[in-house]
């Protein structure tokens, strides 16, 4: 690429920085960029955040194919980089430099038309990377990855994983212009309805405005919401089938019968037995191999904090919690709780109508919750209490009693201050404290640290 060619493509790239970071024009940019696009035949409206690529293409269509997989070639050196520059600018332009402010539904559908050709220009499907981006999140955090691509770092296609830091940058920047819109107008429309991502903040507003819909826009929103739980729950499924185990109760004996006979462990046992003059092993005891797990159904009684601030893990855990309810030999029960309690057991094997009779919000009292889990303590050794909080309680020590009785029963207490894909939250240090003392540490983290546990203690 010869000098001239760099310096016209450099200022494309530093006016599209300009415009994402300030929406103000600068004028000297701006005009050199129209002359660029100018000379290269392109269209103004490339340089208009404004036009969408949609109108672009309709007016422009040749443009259509050059959109398509423009960023999927990391080692394409052909000419006409500052073609490309010009193009790419574009889509960067209409997707990240979203402004402030309120946004109407046209604005959000316009902004997920361009964010599929982007997606087109990565070499995927329309909504793939942000369709990815919402499973993913529940399970774990996606893979991370970079890539430098055509024109110096503008971005690669899905061969070297940078599509996967991408999904959850698109479906976050989707997030948030749903939560600078009137969500309602959006619902209300069947079509601009099909077109949003599920997200777990598009879920939060749909729990937290559900009793203000209807009609059309009621069955939007569960659509919506049965869509969010099905990908999520598809991943903890998984997460679920591979997580360990648990160990072998080796307090049983092991069953005399063929299938458990330990052969090696008999031929090494009976070695003094053997016989030079026949050539035999005389055996006289024989060894079995110790299989037996537990037998006695466990009780898994889940309390999850619904006030707002937890509204990623009683998404996930409503989901984990009918999960287990389908495994055999395992009794589930779920309580959700602000400052009333409900006991969602009969519920619990049915996550949507679970999360639609939830409230988020309101403040945080666990002797309510308390008040309810207590009586489904039956056999405290054969029972684990899941407890996921920040912990920030008005009656501090009055909640932590309870919970420390629970442990002193002989039940399994874990208290969880994370069950989200990024492991990240606040939990209360008094509480933290506390719980490490008497031995039961808080499990913050990635929701399959939460899987492992419970598989364990429930030794499938």
């Amino acid at each position: 690429m010869s000098t001239t060619e760099e310096n016209r493509r450099q200022v494309l790239y530093w006016r599209l920085l300009a415009r994402i970071f300030d929406p103000d024009e600068q004028a000297t940019l701006e005009q050199g960029s129209m002359a660029i696009v100018g000379d290269l035949g392109l269209p103004a409206a490339l340089l208009d955040p404004s036009v969408s690529v949609d109108t672009v293409v309709q007016r422009f269509p040749q443009l259509e194919a050059e959109f398509d997989g423009l960023m999927t070639d990391a080692t394409d050196d052909r000419d006409g980089e500052v073609r490309r520059a010009a193009l790419v600018s574009k889509l960067l332009l209409n997707v990240f430099a979203t402004g402030s402010g309120n946004v109407t539904a046209g604005q959000l559908a316009r902004w997920q038309s361009d964010a599929g050709w982007f997606e087109r220009a990565l070499g995927c499907r329309p909504g793939e990377l942000r369709g990815r981006a919402a499973a993913a999140g529940a399970g774990g955090g996606a893979g991370s990855g970079s890539g430098r691509g055509p024109g110096g770092g503008v971005g690669t296609g899905p061969g070297n994983g940078f599509d996967v830091d991408l999904g959850p940058v698109l479906a976050g920047i989707e997030g948030e212009l749903v939560n600078r819109m009137q969500l309602r107008e959006v619902l209300a429309d069947n079509r601009l309805a099909k077109q949003l991502t599920p997200s777990m903040s598009l879920i939060e507003q749909l729990l937290r405005d559900k009793d203000n819909l209807d009609g059309v826009a009621l069955a939007n929103a569960k659509a919506l919401i049965r869509r969010f739980v099905d990908e999520v729950a598809e991943v903890l499924r998984t997460q679920v089938a591979q997580a360990s185990a648990g160990t072998i109760d080796r307090s049983i004996p092991p069953k005399r019968v063929y299938r458990n006979l330990d052969i090696d462990r008999t031929i090494w046992k009976n070695l003094p037995n053997w016989s030079p003059e026949d050539e035999r092993l005389y055996v006289d005891r024989l060894f079995y191999k110790q299989t037996a797990k537990r037998v006695t159904p466990a009780r898994l009684i889940v309390v999850v904090d619904q006030s707002g601030s937890m509204v990623d893990a009683m998404v996930n855990c409503t989901i984990l919690a009918s999960i287990f309810t389908g495994l055999p030999k395992v009794d589930v029960h779920l309580v959700a709780y602000d400052t009333r309690a409900v006991d969602l057991t009969p519920w619990v094997h049915d996550p949507f109508e679970v999360l639609l009779r939830t409230n988020l919000g309101g403040g945080t009292d666990g002797t309510v919750a308390l008040d309810l889990a207590r009586p489904k303590i039956v056999d405290p050794r054969n029972t684990v209490v899941v407890w996921i909080s920040d912990f920030y309680e008005w009656n501090e020590q009055g909640v932590f009693d309870g919970m420390a009785a629970i442990h002193r029963s002989g039940a399994r207490f874990i208290p969880v201050g994370s069950v989200s894909s990024g492991g990240q939250q606040s939990v209360n240090p008094w509480f933290r404290q506390r719980f490490k003392d008497q031995g039961t540490p808080v499990l913050s983290g990635r929701i399959k640290k939460l899987v492992v546990e419970l598989k364990n203690f429930l030794a499938f």
